[in-house]
């Protein structure tokens, strides 16, 4: 029997098939009927996506069931210190080592004792035209969950 293709081949195949076919993540996920920013992170691996998704994806893309199979998988998340280093997520680093603390504070203030949940959760990209460089403002939708005991 052959293994199934890991989640990280599937992504490659996926991110490459895209490139090749001339698609953008939004055309992508426009086609799919599914949330941007949660169809990029889940075909590049990190969710497991749909039977229905997973075809209709590998059917946009000219790709077999094996990727399908891969794509269906529960992933397993963890934080890899070679993406970290990318200037673009560093960045995101660095913006939560400075205004962590401060959001923290903040969302305690507000809610009380608790966390947002990064499980029920939304994301969202948007581009807003600004005179001094267009700016790039991303929304972090999460609930909030209260610590009880």
């Amino acid at each position: 029997m052959t293994p199934i293709m890991t989640k990280q081949d599937a992504a490659r195949h996926v991110d490459s098939a895209r490139v090749r076919h001339g698609l953008t993540w939004a055309t992508v996920a426009e086609q799919l009927g599914t949330p941007l920013v949660w169809t990029t992170a889940a075909l590049l691996g990190q969710h497991p996506v749909p039977t229905e998704i997973a075809a209709a994806a590998c059917a946009l893309l000219d790709l077999g069931d094996d990727v399908a199979e891969a794509l269906r998988q529960q992933p397993t998340r963890v934080a890899d210190p070679a993406v970290a280093t990318d200037p673009t997520v560093y960045r995101f680093h660095e913006a939560l080592a400075v205004y962590g603390p401060a959001l923290k504070a903040l969302i305690h203030e507000e809610f009380g004792d608790g966390i947002m949940s990064a499980i029920n959760f939304q994301v969202d990209i948007a581009r807003r035209p600004d005179p001094d460089g267009d700016r790039v403002v991303v929304t972090f939708d999460g609930k909030f969950l209260d610590y009880r005991w």
